[in-house]
């Protein structure tokens, strides 16, 4: 990764070091730079090494000279760079008839179901373009089929646009790296032919969506303890997010056509998941709405609204001044992120809680105590089928009234008098 590109534009070196650039009488020179390639010139950047050279060792590789800016953090330092682009700037044809059974199948799909579908939907202003709207009882879903490499700062942008329409953006990908992966709500199903997509065969969603699962750790689980890593119990309450297949008991794949259906509906919804471990990794996926409903009892407060988090967590740019690199650097060995979040081998998504105890708050409290009134033959009778002695008349402690020995002496109702039933040792309670 470059630390300087020709601006073909100005005619002047970017120093990507230098918090101004290089150049103080040039205020908006960053925005400009760090702009989406799709909204400037493509060629507005060049590789320096290929414009002072003629080449560089990126031509040979299916690269072009033309360069994108990106962040990269190292050690949790924030610093730009620049990369050069494909020669392919466009979907091949393969993506495209895959991007265009996938809009369809999802209209088709919804209008089946009487929901209103549109492909292709423009809001009022211009500024977004959805694959597919659907619209019904839960508000807008606007469904985005991604088969084409996208970037993180593309995906959060359209997503922010879409929400500010009020539209829930669901992002859909076969390519479990693409980018959009936590950064948007989002399903991943298996690649597929076109002419699969198209059709009417089942297609599961293999990734963004869970199901909540809670226990208590002792003794009778059936999982292992996930703070022990084994079979040893904690004595713990456990409360995480989990595939449907790795339940207990499993639960059924949703099919992509189905959460077409729900999360229109509302049964299933988009949430957001912070790691409680570090804020800076989120996780993003569709969960039925009881399950989130039962997630905020248990945790707390709701999940942050979205980009919230995302906005705190790209990490602050720092401008070292190193001095400017004018080689191309293309094919060596980089960590490159498009934001602060750092590589996870375990997902956000599981978002462990455990408490020592089982919270109070959870306790199913009965607000008034619920009686069942009999008289005699009924006593009797509950006697015979539950198959133990009927529970008894006795006098009142205070006076001697017979009484039931649950209830207040009917004698004294509205008094002092509370006496219980006295009840001789041995009888058995129904």
């Amino acid at each position: 990764m470059a630390n300087g590109v020709w601006h073909t534009g100005y005619e002047i070196v970017v120093h990507l070091t230098h918090a101004d650039l290089g150049y103080e009488d040039r205020p908006g020179l960053l925005e400009e730079i760090t702009r989406p390639v799709g909204e400037r010139d493509r060629q507005l950047l060049e590789c320096l090494e290929h414009h002072e050279d003629g080449v560089c060792q990126a031509e040979g590789e299916g690269r072009t000279p033309w360069m994108s800016i990106r962040q990269r953090t190292v050690d949790g330092i924030t610093t730009l760079v620049a990369a050069h682009l494909p020669l392919r700037t466009s979907a091949t044809s393969e993506e495209s008839d895959k991007h265009k059974a996938m809009k369809e199948r999802i209209a088709r799909t919804a209008q089946e179901h009487g929901l209103e579908a549109e492909v292709e939907v423009r809001a009022g202003d211009g500024r977004i373009r959805t694959d597919v709207l659907v619209a019904g009882p839960a508000g807008m879903v606007g469904w985005e089929a991604q088969y084409s490499p996208i970037t993180a700062a593309t995906v959060r942008n359209r997503s922010r646009r879409a929400v500010e329409h009020g539209i829930t953006p669901l992002w859909v990908t076969s390519d479990g790296s693409s980018a959009l992966i936590d950064r948007t709500p989002w399903v991943l199903v298996d690649d597929q032919p076109w002419q699969v997509i198209a059709s009417r065969k089942s297609i599961l969603v293999s990734a963004g969506a869970r199901h909540l699962q809670e226990w208590r750790c002792d003794e009778h689980r059936q999982r292992p303890c996930p703070g022990t890593g084994g079979m040893r119990a904690c004595g713990g309450f456990h409360v995480h997010w989990d595939l449907p297949a790795l339940c207990l008991p499993p639960k059924p794949t949703p099919k992509l056509d189905e959460l077409v259906l729900t999360s229109a509906t509302g049964s299933w919804v988009p949430m957001r998941i912070p790691d409680p471990g570090d804020t800076r990794l989120t996780a993003r996926m569709w969960v039925p709405e009881q399950d989130r409903a039962r997630w905020r009892e248990i945790v707390g407060a709701p999940e942050p609204e979205l980009d919230e988090k995302d906005r705190a967590a790209d990490g602050q740019l720092t401008f070292t001044r190193d001095e400017l690199d004018r080689r191309c650097r293309y094919g060596e060995r980089t960590h490159v992120f498009d934001d602060a979040r750092r590589y996870r081998a375990t997902p956000a998504a599981a978002a462990l809680h455990t408490w020592d105890e089982v919270p109070q708050r959870l306790y199913r409290i009965p607000h008034k105590e619920q009686r069942i009134v009999l008289d005699d033959a009924g006593r009797q009778h509950a006697a015979r089928r539950l198959r133990c002695m009927p529970w008894h008349i006795g006098p009142c402690a205070g006076c001697g009234t017979p009484i039931d020995r649950y209830g207040p002496c009917p004698s004294h109702a509205g008094s002092t008098c509370r006496g219980k039933a006295r009840v001789a040792a041995g009888s058995r309670n129904t």
